[in-house]
């Protein structure tokens, strides 16, 4: 049996906990501060170990990657703020709606309706019953976070159309860290003071950046986009025990029912995606291949998620 999906099962893990650690650094780091560092470790260890060959780059590439950046600071950013006053695993559910979105506007099938109704009733479970727990602001920054996923995955596919492998990665990530210095940096600068704080973000960087783009490099070799697609729809649940054991932060039953919802809409619509549209994007190698692709569930990421 193939050990692909168990390599995608362990990234989802690997990414949610990593969310989980960077949310424990916030009191030290501030939410922003731990974005910086972690987007910043991340771009210097991939550039190493990826070192893109930006001499041969056309300028559309240039642009593209500069774009996706700031989708990818933007996903960041906005998701930490999120958390500040949001569980992990309901900020998680409402930025799956922008990979959702993308994922429905390029099928047309009736069955997709559904799955779009469903993930609505998700998200109107959580907006309407806001509670003290759930702060309209809060689920707003996730509504925000979704957006700039949407964005990150179109954009990830013009990268990946343009620049050969995965050399848009760390170009992009060292954008998204420019973007969010001005709002990080203050946080940030605590590790002059502190430099253990730098282990913990680096932590934070291997969880949620670099391990997982491994696992799910190797995974995509050997498992179709769709099934990968999936597999990544459990991002929500694994939030949420993330948040449960790391975090303490306890889902009442509205919550479940909207991050069940979510999920099965997510896995519904990349299920039955027509094949054409899997084909499409199955041939694409992307700067980041698993959360960059155009299924409803790969980006939390990022980059998740973001980016992760």
């Amino acid at each position: 049996m193939s050990r692909a999906p168990l390599l995608v099962v362990a990234s989802v893990v690997s990414i949610q906990f990593g969310s989980a650690v960077g949310r424990t650094l916030f009191d030290d780091l501030g939410a922003t501060g731990v974005v910086l560092l972690r987007v910043a470790i991340s771009a210097l260890v991939l550039a190493v170990a990826v070192r893109p060959r930006l001499r041969a780059w056309p300028r559309p590439a240039w642009r593209a990657a500069t774009m996706l950046g700031v989708a990818v600071a933007g996903l960041n950013l906005f998701s930490a703020l999120a958390m500040r006053t949001v569980p992990l695993g309901v900020v998680v559910t409402i930025s799956f709606l922008g990979p959702l979105t993308v994922a429905l506007v390029q099928t047309r099938r009736l069955l997709d309706l559904t799955w779009a109704l469903m993930a609505a009733a998700g998200v109107a479970l959580l907006c309407w019953h806001p509670g003290p727990a759930l702060p309209l602001g809060g689920l707003l920054l996730a509504a925000l976070a979704g957006a700039c996923g949407a964005g990150y995955i179109v954009l990830t596919a013009r990268v990946g159309g343009l620049v050969p492998g995965a050399g848009g990665l760390p170009v992009s990530l060292t954008v998204a860290a420019l973007v969010a210095l001005p709002f990080g940096a203050g946080g940030a600068s605590a590790i002059v003071e502190r430099p253990a704080l730098l282990i913990g973000a680096s932590c934070v960087a291997l969880l949620q950046t670099i391990f997982p783009y491994v696992l799910e490099l190797n995974a995509l070799r050997r498992i179709p986009t769709r099934v990968f697609g999936i597999l990544v729809s459990l991002n929500p649940a694994a939030a949420a025990i993330a948040g449960l054991i790391v975090l303490d932060q306890h889902l009442g039953s509205v919550e479940i029912a909207a991050l069940l919802l979510v999920t099965a809409a997510s896995a519904g619509v990349t299920r039955n995606r027509p094949a054409e549209v899997q084909d499409r994007w199955s041939s694409r190698r992307l700067p980041r291949p698993p959360r960059d692709a155009a299924d409803p569930s790969e980006t939390q990421g990022r980059a998740n998620q973001g980016c992760g």
